[in-house]
This record gives C-alpha cells, structure tokens and sequence, in this order.
C-alpha cells in the first residue's frame, strides 16, 4: 500500500466551497480501482493550506488506473477551479516497525 499526499494551495476565502468541492468528490474516490480511504486536512497555521491524504494499493492505481479514467477528470473538476498553483504530489510507504498504533 502507498499513500498519495497532494499538497493543495487554494484561496482561503474559498474555503467552504473547496471543502464542498471535495466532499462532492468522497464517491469519486471511494468507487476508483485500488483506493481504499481517502481525507482531507487543512493546515492550522495557514489556512490557504491542505492535504489530501489518499491510500491506494499501489503507485500504478493512483498514477495510472485512476489518472486514465473519467473519475480523475470529474476529481480535477471539482476541486481544481480552487487551485492558486499547481499540487504538489508524492507517494509514501510506511516504513515497518516505526508505529505506536
């Protein structure tokens, strides 16, 4: 399992509708091949600031079975029009045996 981090900019005074945006957008997540939770978290020192946390089986089921389907361009319709720069993407894994759960 990997978990997509999307660093998201947006205008704060957007913010209700952003979040709005998003929700709209849990279904859009939770019916994509390989994606098993999704959240969205928003940084308390800046609030122009979130993340959208983003676990899937793997890299290929974000990157490629995802960004190739009608889902993806729904996702970026939604909650792109938001955007005041491009989102920062990465991919982490956990590293085992680091977890006080």
């Amino acid at each position: 399992m990997v978990t997509e981090i999307a660093y998201l900019a947006i205008d704060p005074g957007n913010a209700d509708a952003f979040e709005e945006a998003v929700r709209k957008a849990i279904p859009v997540f939770a019916g994509a091949s390989g994606c098993r939770a999704m959240r969205l978290e928003r940084v308390h020192e800046d609030e122009a600031q979130y993340r959208l946390v983003v676990e899937w089986d793997s890299v290929e089921h974000h990157m490629v079975t995802f960004r190739q389907t009608p889902a993806f361009e729904e996702w970026r319709a939604l909650a792109g029009p938001f955007f005041v720069a491009p989102p920062r993407v990465e991919h982490w894994r956990r590293v085992p045996g680091f977890s006080a759960e």
